[in-house]
């Protein structure tokens, strides 16, 4: 079946347009991410990064190598990405560029069922990062992304905003924040009138 893709009917360069699709062909894309698929955010560590870490982002379709032309046919109706085929016998679909994860969550966020949240979130962070400023603009999207593990029930070892933060106040980007027990603490100075205890009180 061959897709439907552009703002005015015709193909081609659809950079910067407002694409539309055949709304059968999305609900199968949909179907199969819900299936077969995998949305994932995660924090990954950058030296060349002015705040030391990148938001990486990708949507990834999987099927068996035997059976990969429906991967084939996806990069044909999205020309973006690439496919890998493993020597497990899998082969995936990824696309792993920030605006181009964005434009298919967008395309798709109206037909998918069981991730819904995922792509709903996985929009709302590629939103905030294209308006980050600052460092505390940064560590908000970071905690966003934290959201990402719990959505995937995911018991990998990835980085957190946390460490994201201690990074920030230890290069200055932002000040550090007291926690309860640094405010509630009080510090003696010298000079300060001190309350007499009963005992010293009591004395003639």
């Amino acid at each position: 079946m061959e897709p439907s893709f552009s703002s005015n009917g015709e193909k081609g360069n659809t950079e910067g347009r407002r694409v539309k699709m055949d709304p059968t062909i999305l609900a199968y894309v949909a179907g199969f991410l819900d299936g077969d698929g995998s949305i994932f955010f995660q924090l990954v560590r950058r030296t060349d990064y002015l705040f030391g870490f990148q938001v990486r982002c990708s949507i990834a379709f999987y099927q068996k190598t035997e059976k990969a032309e429906i991967l084939e046919w996806l990069h044909g109706i999205f020309r973006k990405g690439y496919i890998r085929h493993r020597k497990t016998g899998i082969s995936d679909y990824t696309i792993v560029e920030p605006d181009e994860v964005k434009s298919i969550l967008l395309m798709l966020e109206a037909y998918v069922r069981l991730k819904h949240e995922q792509v709903a979130l996985g929009v709302e962070i590629l939103k905030k990062l294209q308006q980050v400023s600052d460092a505390e603009h940064f560590l908000e999207v970071c905690r966003m992304v934290d959201r990402f593990k719990d959505l995937n029930y995911s018991k990998k070892r990835t980085i957190s905003s946390g460490e994201v933060q201690k990074f920030l106040e230890q290069h200055h980007y932002i000040a550090p924040v007291e926690t309860d027990s640094e405010r509630m603490r009080v510090v003696p100075q010298h000079g300060m009138a001190q309350t007499p205890t009963a005992s010293s009180a009591g004395r003639g």
